[in-house]
């Protein structure tokens, strides 16, 4: 939508609207806001599109697509013409005042969102809803004496096309409705539409191998998966045959039970990807499928799309082989047991340990091979635990161990070999980092006593910050700002390689339990395997438009778990106002942000009216935690 508002800027001919766009086109026809001269279309003098933004007291702001716009145009609350925040709108410009244009909302061309969640609240003698995400207050479709019978404080779901009550979630006292704010933000949901349920279930709980006589029968060799303890799904599974050289990774063949086009594939579509909570998950697919059939659980045939690939004595790759096949994992490990056996600290399983180590140890030269283009960059994962009524009981970070590294590098060497296989399809990209993003990080890497030259050939800047950085012992946290000064990756129809990983095709192959891309990727390489390029054209019908919507999925699954985790923190400093913590600024600079470095950890902290230097570690004192908006503001007292 935004490149095609900002094409009639500049006109754009008739002929290279796409169809998403006609009706679009008629409702700025309609409003005078486009003229059509020689079979193009302009937006007229006076009409601006653009993005609005909505700050606390209500007054809205555009962000315009129209580049000669300098400033964002104000619109008043009275003008808002009920428009929402994140709203794409067409706007008039009614005047200017003091080189500041103000403007009024015509029409919502694309909404941010469908619904909105706020909570009631009493304003005099009125019940209204207070938007959890901006604390703006509205009227809601219901009559008062129906809202007066709600407890305050009532989180409700709305339309936002008429403010409609069309949910009641809970209330905001209790701990439990955290979980259903967040989803319900995003306009994501836990349970699955009966169709899809009774379509999963149909496919029953076994293999039976004798069902797939074309299927490669690899269920005598003594695969394992290794995942996080808490892990309830097992997409992939490795083996490695010392013997010949050769590693196998087989992936939970999810493309036999979800077919295209189905309710079942619709749904998966509009998940997108599973999200993943503390204390659950919300899957991408039903249960009956994520957590059994398609899970390669031990000691169960299951099916499995795999990778072969096979080494050369250097530990180069001479050949990738791709087939369907019905395996039968014969271990579930966790991260901490393998870390054992890496360690030579166990030897409890000898079917494993005999092939796992000498694995270990080719993967390390492969590993150090691959970083001389790619980047190591380490970080830690926050982990939450939760008490029985939903309260924070614990966090902890959880740091890459040698087990991590394993299972990375062999999933990193088949998604490198399904992306060798297409031209075109479904491709993660990495572009490298702007000149402008590279100029604050290096000013930022200054300030923490890493004097660093910009240089064009930015992994050889990068590589040279690390090692700075490891000699200051504060690596973790380099590694922040660097991954933040980069373009994010993101799905596209074209391969253009993966800048981060030094990979010149790269893809996502081995979790299609958890990510439609990998679900995707996997019909295809099917239709490519038989030679139908009838097929493999037909599943790439809107794949570019599916690649755009997946980026915006994926970006809504993170947002949806670190919502969660704010909502908990928030509700744990609501009971420790005025308290100190220690804690350290991880922004700095117009907003002062500090995150938790206490009992508990990562918390993100608003520091007002205080500027402070990065990383230095700071007292707070607890100002004021805001349940509905997980917003948690103090003030710095003094350095640790």
């Amino acid at each position: 939508m935004k490149t095609f508002l900002k094409s009639l800027c500049d006109g754009l001919n008739q002929n290279q609207i796409d169809s998403r766009f006609k009706d679009t086109i008629q409702i700025l026809y309609q409003l005078n806001a486009v003229s059509k001269y020689k079979n193009s279309y302009y937006l007229n003098d006076g009409f601006v599109c653009g993005k609005l933004d909505i700050n606390s007291n209500g007054t809205g702001f555009l962000i315009a697509f129209d580049t000669r716009f300098k400033q964002d145009p104000i619109i008043e609350n009275k003008d808002l013409n009920s428009a929402h925040f994140g709203d794409i709108v067409l706007v008039k410009i009614t005047k200017t005042k003091n080189n500041r244009a103000k403007a009024k909302v015509l029409a919502v061309l694309e909404m941010a969102n469908e619904t909105s969640v706020v909570y009631t609240k009493k304003f005099g003698s009125a019940i209204l809803g207070v938007n959890i995400q901006n604390n703006l207050a509205l009227s809601l479709k219901a009559s008062q004496k129906s809202l007066k019978q709600l407890p305050l404080g009532s989180v409700l779901k709305i339309n936002n096309l008429n403010n409609d009550i069309t949910e009641v979630l809970g209330v905001l006292s209790d701990p439990k409705v955290d979980e259903k704010i967040s989803l319900a933000i995003y306009n994501k949901k836990d349970e699955f539409p009966k169709a899809c349920e009774i379509e999963a279930s149909s496919w029953g709980d076994e293999v039976d191998i004798n069902m797939y006589p074309n299927r490669i029968n690899l269920s005598h060799l003594p695969f394992c998966t290794i995942d996080p303890v808490d892990a309830k799904d097992f997409d992939d599974a490795i083996y490695y045959d010392t013997n010949s050289n050769e590693l196998y990774v087989a992936i939970a063949d999810v493309s036999e039970y979800v077919h295209a086009f189905t309710q079942l594939d619709k749904e998966a579509k509009f998940r997108g990807f599973s999200i993943y909570f503390p204390h659950k998950s919300v899957p991408m697919l039903p249960r009956c499928l994520s957590e059994n059939i398609c899970s390669l659980k031990p000691n169960l045939m299951r099916l499995a799309f795999v990778f072969k690939i096979s080494f050369d004595k250097n530990l180069a790759v001479i050949k990738e082989e791709l087939f369907e096949a019905v395996i039968k994992s014969q271990m579930r490990f966790n991260y901490d047991e393998v870390d054992e056996i890496l360690a030579q600290k166990t030897k409890t399983i000898p079917q494993i340990q005999k092939w796992i180590l000498p694995l270990w140890e080719n993967i390390l030269k492969i590993r150090k091979n691959r970083l001389q283009k790619g980047f190591d960059f380490r970080s830690k994962e926050l982990k939450m635990e939760l008490d029985e009524q939903g309260e924070i009981l614990s966090t902890s970070f959880e740091s890459e161990t040698p087990s991590h590294k394993l299972i990375e590098d062999c999933m990193l060497l088949a998604n490198q070999a399904a992306a060798k296989r297409i031209k075109k399809g479904i491709f993660r990209n990495h572009a490298p980092a702007d000149l402008k993003k590279i100029s604050f990080l290096l000013d930022d890497l200054a300030n923490l006593g890493i004097e660093a030259v910009y240089e064009s050939n930015l992994s050889n800047l990068i590589s040279k910050i690390q090692k700075k950085a490891d000699e200051l012992n504060i690596r973790e946290d380099v590694d922040k700002l660097i991954i933040k000064a980069q373009k994010r990756a993101e799905y596209s129809s074209i391969s253009n390689g993966h800048f981060g990983l030094g990979f010149d095709f790269y893809t996502h192959f081995t979790s299609p339990i958890r990510r439609y891309s990998d679900l995707i990727l996997h019909r295809l390489l099917k239709a490519n395997l038989k030679n139908d390029d009838k097929l493999f054209n037909y599943l790439l019908v809107g794949i570019d438009e599916t690649c755009a919507k997946l980026n915006i999925l994926e970006r809504e699954a993170d947002k949806v778990a670190f919502d969660f985790m704010d909502r908990k923190f928030a509700r744990f400093f609501a009971n420790h106002i005025n308290e100190i913590f220690d804690c350290y600024v991880s922004e700095s600079g117009l907003n002062t942000v500090a995150k938790l470095d206490d009992k508990l950890k990562g918390a993100k902290i608003i520091l007002e009216n205080y500027s402070l230097n990065l990383l230095e570690k700071i007292k707070v004192k607890i100002i004021s935690s805001d349940i509905a908006t997980a917003k948690i503001t103090a003030k710095a007292i003094k350095n640790v």
